[in-house]
């Protein structure tokens, strides 16, 4: 029996140096798509990624050329854009990955929309910047006009921010499932999945700006679709304390226990390392094995010879 494994993989990851064009993004989604090819021998893929450059990117695009014939699309179908968009990218990688080692691949990509609670606290204090940067007084005219939240981001200028709840659920998750269970490569939840409420009464699902992190929509997916392993695959080979100053150091395998009191100390900042961090303790919680590591590491991550390791002792 293979084990499963659910990969997080950063959007950030997809733009080395800032680079946004399709075929630079392309190029990085070759080396994934090499590395997923080499490890299907041994465990059943299931692939998560971030979006946060690529949808910035789409907005831009909806918000320039928006006109009374052609209005911007909402941030929710942005978010389902950008999951067709990367999908492609990796699919591809994968299949060619595939083909230089005279196989053909089995892979797919769902677009997936993940549930999330109207009642979120979330939404009565959206914190999540998106798109691009404004002049104050822009800011606020778009605010007014289009039902915006904006705030001034870090001294950059001013940006809309959205909510970023929970995720509750994947509505795709059977399909997910069987896919895997018949052998599928399957990228799933794309840039936190597709976000969605169900209506009180009737249980119907809506769709809702707002932003998922993509660690803990992957978090959530490892969990329902019965993997062994979650990793978040990110820029650095381990998680580190005092990251960035003379006395950082790197953790290893660590326990549960172990990483909350880091945690609690604060040495994983919001917006960085915290959400992969959080996903991966939450896993480790239920019986898996929560990883974090960088692509290069991720072979040798999954046999317990490099990353963090985070397990439940």
């Amino acid at each position: 029996m293979k084990k499963r494994i659910v990969l997080a993989l950063g959007g950030n990851a997809l733009q080395k140096n800032g680079e946004a064009t399709a075929e630079a993004q392309k190029q990085v989604a070759n080396q994934v798509g090499e590395v997923v090819a080499d490890l299907a021998d041994k465990y059943e893929i299931v692939l998560a990624h971030g979006n946060g450059p690529q949808v910035g990117n789409i907005l831009i695009h909806e918000e320039v050329a928006s006109t009374k014939e052609a209005p911007a699309m909402p941030l929710e179908t942005a978010v389902a854009m950008s999951q067709g968009q990367i999908g492609y990218w990796l699919t591809q990688a994968i299949n060619n990955a595939y083909l230089k080692k005279g196989k053909t691949a089995k892979v797919a990509t769902v677009v997936s929309q993940v549930v999330v609670d109207k009642d979120d606290a979330a939404f009565k204090n959206p914190s999540k910047p998106i798109g691009q940067f404004y002049s104050e007084k822009e800011a606020k005219v778009l605010a007014k006009k289009n039902g915006w939240t904006v705030k001034e981001d870090a001294g950059r200028g001013w940006r809309r921010v959205v909510a970023s709840p929970k995720p509750v659920d994947i509505v795709e998750k059977k399909a997910i499932l069987d896919l895997v269970k018949d052998g599928t490569i399957v990228i799933a939840a794309g840039g936190g999945g597709i976000p969605v409420y169900r209506t009180k009464v009737l249980k119907r699902l809506k769709g809702v700006d707002a932003v998922i992190d993509k660690d803990y929509a992957a978090e959530k997916m490892a969990e329902l679709v019965g993997a062994d392993v979650f990793v978040s695959v990110t820029a650095v080979a381990n998680v580190y304390i005092n990251y960035g100053f003379p006395e950082q150091s790197a953790i290893g395998t660590v326990s549960v226990e172990e990483m909350e009191g880091l945690k609690k100390f604060g040495y994983f900042k919001a917006g960085s390392m915290l959400p992969k961090v959080e996903a991966a303790v939450t896993f480790a919680k239920k019986g898996g094995t929560g990883i974090i590591t960088d692509i290069d590491n991720l072979a040798e991550a999954l046999v317990g010879k490099a990353g963090t390791i985070i397990k439940n002792s």
